[in-house]
């Protein structure tokens, strides 16, 4: 229950459970989980938990459990609210020093939106005063009352039937011959918007449309027990060699790099500034109100040397916030209570307001960035996806860098967003509830804020001695030509610190199966491999710039041993890389199947203190159900 506890001393503190120590003599604790009795049963991630009578509520995490401390001992009403769901309200005994478990299971009426309310609930920050700012059709806000709002069902989605979502179409990575192309390169992505995008997807009850799935992004969401960097540069390398699940006598290679993950107080000070967007098509409980609760976290970590400002963008854009200490919670806090959504999209117009307004603060010393939370709508001003990313780009030669987030459903314009934080030497995150607003700004701030490496590439040379073919899972998107790797010019993707980055490349040996390659003619001119002398497989290279560089430095290492019992990590990106093939129906799954991924993803599920790994779980099989219920796409 570590994750549990963790995630209930943060609600604690926006919530007011944290308690007196010495109150657990009087005091008890009350425990359990929070599921829903439809598709699967699964867990209710953000689904809030309150003693009526009381200042104690807490959220639910990932795998839907919950934890109250410090409840006086006696019988109380316990009641659990999430929105699209009905109340549910049971009675607990309390006593002291002992802990009780109370689990609930929660239904959907047959109520329309606009018909449901929470009521008061105690905000995520401290009370300040303020004007009533009424959430249409759903709640009313006050000085002493906010609602959360956790993800909304599809059949309470006002604009379900205008469904405007983008994804761009991108072919499988095919097989390559190590004697043609011995050469791999690629730019790094730590981006991890396409898993939490999948997620919401099946949560709603429905399959994915397959360029929905990236499953680089997919693998990349996770944590991995990749040793800390030592020595000169920013982050480690790890590599592993193993037998291919899904593909018999395939060979499987796994690198892997982790950054150094820094403490709040060691990073730089933030110039930050809010892009938010208020245009009509936010206003949905899933958007906007879930964009306010998400920055109020953030806010809640800001130092004294940090600054915010807050620009908004509708019909037109608008500074709301001119830069502000981090200290002064109560003023930002309050600026972020006043949004309302309406009008049109002048999306250029207010990118090109947040980054004049982060020069005219920026930090020569800092982490200057801009924050974009949209659905990615576009449709008023300079629009046109190269205008805005030639506009990105210029700014980040000034040092000001770019994050997206994406939120809501109908509208969400994925392709364009994952670009533009490329171009902003950025990243890309989705951020469908309050728990992955939680993942995004508390758990990983210093890699969602401060970046310890630009223009990082990896270049993978192939041993044709010891391998006849392989190819790239994922990544389809950020290949490039092999030149581009010592082309200093080349843009490629950013860490930041405590990012981990994984890539899987299957291989056929060269004594393997028949050539996977495209099945070409003999050549003419070239009749077998000349011995190397060596017994490497291949050699993984990385060229990566210092933040403040625009000269890269190089590091690689060559692997040459596999292992017939591979780690954890191995074989839980190994299962979420055949996840991904079976969501998107690729032709390279070979014999994956969804009882495969089970079954190995549970042996590795390791400590997984957050119940992230618990979660892929209940994904697969509820993903598994919806493929037999003739869903979507075949599998086993």
């Amino acid at each position: 229950m570590r994750g549990t506890r963790s995630l209930a001393m943060l609600a604690g503190l926006f919530f007011g459970t944290a308690g007196d120590p010495e109150a657990a003599v009087k005091t008890g604790t009350i425990q359990g989980t929070v599921r829903e009795t439809g598709i699967g049963g699964g867990p209710l991630a953000g689904a809030i938990v309150m003693v009526q009578g009381t200042t104690l509520r807490t959220l639910t995490d990932r795998a839907g459990r919950y934890e109250l401390a410090n409840v006086p001992v006696g019988r109380h009403q316990l009641a659990v609210n999430y929105v699209g769901f009905a109340q549910s309200i049971r009675t607990v005994e309390v006593q002291a020093g002992q802990s009780v478990t109370a689990d609930f299971a929660l239904s959907q009426p047959a109520l329309r939106m606009d018909e449901m309310t929470l009521g008061k609930v105690v905000p995520l920050a401290a009370p300040r005063e303020g004007k009533i700012a009424a959430t249409r059709g759903v709640a009313a806000r006050s000085a002493d009352a906010a609602v959360y709002y956790a993800p909304v069902p599809p059949s309470f989605n006002r604009r379900a039937e205008f469904n405007t979502e983008e994804y761009r179409y991108q072919a499988d990575n095919g097989w390559q011959s190590s004697v043609r192309q011995p050469l791999s390169t690629f730019s790094i992505d730590v981006d991890a918007g396409s898993y939490s995008n999948v997620r919401r997807f099946i949560r709603e009850g429905r399959l994915p449309p397959k360029d929905a799935v990236r499953v680089e992004e997919m693998i990349n969401y996770f944590r991995y027990d990749y040793p800390a960097p030592h020595g000169e540069h920013p982050f480690s390398v790890t590599t592993e060699l193993s037998a291919a699940p899904w593909s018999p006598g395939h060979r499987l290679a796994m690198i892997g790099l982790q950054s150094q993950r820094l403490k709040l107080g060691d990073l730089p000070p933030n110039n930050l500034v809010f892009l938010i967007d208020v245009s009509g098509s936010m206003d949905e409980p899933n958007k906007l109100p879930l964009v306010k609760s998400a920055f109020r976290l953030l806010v809640n970590e800001l130092r004294a040397e940090d600054r915010v400002s807050i620009v908004v963008y509708a019909g037109a854009a608008g500074l709301v916030l001119p830069p502000t200490r981090g200290s002064d919670k109560e003023r930002i806090l309050d600026a972020i209570e006043q949004l309302q959504a309406g009008g049109s999209t002048a999306g250029g117009a207010g990118i090109q307001l947040a980054y004049q307004t982060a020069r005219e603060s920026f930090q020569k010393e800092g982490n200057n960035r801009v924050i974009l939370a949209t659905d990615g709508d576009f449709n008023v001003g300079a629009s046109s996806e190269g205008e805005l990313v030639r506009m990105i780009e210029q700014r980040k030669k000034d040092g000001v860098f770019l994050t997206v987030l994406g939120f809501g459903t109908g509208n969400l314009k994925d392709a364009r967003m994952e670009q533009l934080a490329n171009k902003g030497n950025g990243h890309y995150a989705y951020v469908d509830d309050l728990l992955e607003a939680k993942k995004v700004f508390v758990q990983e701030l210093g890699a969602t804020l401060y970046t310890i490496a630009k223009d990082v590439k990896l270049q993978v040379e192939f041993n044709p001695a010891r391998v006849k073919s392989y190819r790239l899972i994922g990544y389809e998107n950020r290949l490039l030509a092999d030149r581009d790797f010592n082309d200093d010019t080349k843009d490629a993707g950013d860490m930041g610190a405590g990012h981990s980055v994984t890539a899987l490349y299957e291989i056929v040996p060269a004594d393997g199966p028949a050539d996977n390659d495209g099945a070409v003619d003999p050549l003419t001119y070239q009749h077998g491999v000349r011995p190397t002398g060596s017994s490497d497989w291949f050699t993984v290279k990385v060229r990566y710039k210092p933040p403040q560089s625009e000269q890269s430095r190089l590091l690689q290492q060559a692997v040459r041993t596999e292992t017939s019992s591979p780690s954890t990590d191995f074989r839980f990106a190994t299962s979420v890389a055949e996840f991904g093939m079976l969501l998107r129906d690729s032709e390279y799954k070979g014999q994956a199947s969804y009882a495969d991924v089970l079954s190995r993803a549970r042996a590795a599920r390791g400590g997984d203190e957050e119940g992230y790994r618990a979660e892929f779980l209940r994904l697969v099989e509820m993903a598994s159900t919806l493929t037999r219920n003739g869903k979507g796409i075949s599998g086993r």
